[in-house]
């Protein structure tokens, strides 16, 4: 049997990483552009518009466990997890494609039924491709440390995905205004495909562990429950939550600040780009902080330094200096940073701590439940700012909100996410699986595997 435990090449890291940009590009442009379409270019009231999104997240309540069973369950020639980069890929293109469709319908019951059948079908398909995407990671090494490079390498193509979500439909569709509707679902078609494609490249460039196929798998009621079960992975999972809340948070109203609280629409695409480039090049110090101490202590850092950008935010006026505001985003970058390697390269480590105290593994319904979590946090969050922006008195489709509104608008990207990952920190603090706790329990597991 192999075990896979050695270092893995630069061109499988990048193999692996890849994939990543279509998750990344498909959920940050949702959860930046989707409720302003839907208020800005469909005609939507903003609680109106956040009744499909909410409807597709409760939809994950049960779709995420049953696709994370499944994937576990899975055998084929090509593995538990690689069939479905195979075959998810294109469904994941066409269903993100029609949810940028505005139909022509009168009603608003009949526009709220569409954009929820559309996203509960994308949710659909996001499933079945990507939760067996993030079960690869502890299948393809065990290694504390290279685990943290191999989700450096994701990262970074997540937030080269972000950026280009956050900056190309813009550059695509102009202003998101009902006459550019056409615009928009070619937008929506372009990203879709360019989403898709990376998948085919991850198949190809990656294997999976062959030591974990004859692993015996439970019922999917035993699995949730051991789930439960798992210590660090609750920590893990709340660690992850407080952070991508955050990042929730903000990609959901950065749009809405940029453009009526600092009033910089016209140079929105340079704001988002200083953010995820520093972002991008900011990988390699959490990588050299998490090898140096180990993941949580480089968490705790990093996510302390976002935080206290998030509250200089509520500062910043239309009058405020575009280097001034640039600076901010560069230093929020290095935050995003942290908060995109670190929490994803903690949550692993529970799976052998797992197959340590009972023998078994449990990959896909470990992500499962981390990504239906988060579309539960996620499910009340997005939709809550469409409220806090209609009970602020928000308007859809004027140049100028009422000051109301903009104190809304700076208490949802400020406070609110600072306080989140404050939270983050302390779980992290508190955290029971250090690296040589970790590195311990794989010793025992490669002698238990060897017997």
């Amino acid at each position: 049997m192999v075990l896979m435990t050695e270092k893995l090449s630069i061109k499988k890291k990048l193999m692996y990483g890849v994939g990543d940009i279509g998750f990344s590009l498909t959920s940050t442009i949702l959860g930046v552009y989707f409720l302003f379409f839907m208020i800005e270019v469909v005609g939507l009231r903003p609680g109106i518009a956040a009744i499909p999104i909410l409807i597709g997240k409760i939809w994950d309540f049960v779709n995420d466990p049953i696709f994370g069973h499944i994937s576990d369950r899975t055998r084929s020639r090509w593995g538990r997890r690689r069939p479905y980069l195979l075959f998810g890929a294109l469904p994941l293109a066409f269903t993100f494609t029609m949810l940028w469709y505005k139909p022509g319908f009168e009603t608003t019951t009949a526009l709220v039924a569409y954009y929820s059948v559309a996203y509960i079908i994308f949710e659909a398909s996001a499933t079945m491709l990507y939760m067996p995407y993030f079960a690869l990671t502890p299948e393809l090494t065990s290694d504390y440390d290279e685990r943290t490079s191999l989700t450096s390498y994701r990262m970074f193509f997540s937030i080269l995905g972000s950026l280009l979500a956050f900056t190309v439909p813009a550059i695509i569709v102009g202003e998101f205004v009902p006459e550019n509707a056409s615009k928009v679902l070619l937008m929506g078609a372009v990203f879709g495909l360019v989403s898709a494609l990376p998948m085919f490249l991850t198949f190809f460039g990656t294997e999976e562990r062959e030591d974990l196929v004859d692993i015996d798998k439970p019922t999917i009621m035993e699995s949730i429950r051991s789930v439960w079960k798992n210590v660090p992975f609750r920590y893990g999972l709340g660690i992850f939550l407080a952070t991508w809340i955050s990042v929730d948070i903000l990609q959901s109203s950065l749009l809405f600040y940029v453009k009526f609280v600092v009033q910089r629409e016209e140079q929105n695409e340079i704001i988002m780009a200083m953010i995820f480039v520093i972002a991008m090049f900011a990988l390699p110090i959490w990588n050299w902080v998490s090898n140096r101490w180990s993941k949580r202590y480089a968490y705790m850092i990093g996510i302390a330094f976002w935080a206290v950008v998030q509250m200089v935010l509520i500062t910043m006026t239309p009058t405020t200096p575009l280097a001034l505001i640039l600076i901010l985003c560069a230093l929020a970058g290095i935050g995003v940073s942290a908060a995109h390697v670190l929490p994803w390269a903690i949550l692993p480590d529970a799976i052998e701590w797992y197959e340590y105290k009972t023998g078994e593994r449990h990959e896909g319904m470990f992500y499962s439940i981390t990504t239906l979590a988060r579309k539960i946090t996620s499910a009340g969050t997005v939709p809550l700012i469409g409220v806090v922006l209609e009970l602020t008195g928000y308007q859809p489709n004027l140049a100028v909100q009422s000051a109301e509104a903009v104190r809304g608008i700076k208490m949802v990207i400020g406070p609110v996410p600072a306080v989140l990952l404050c939270v983050g920190i302390f779980i992290a603090y508190k955290y029971p699986l250090d690296r040589d706790d970790f590195l311990s329990i794989v010793e025992k597991i490669k002698e238990r595997r060897a017997s």
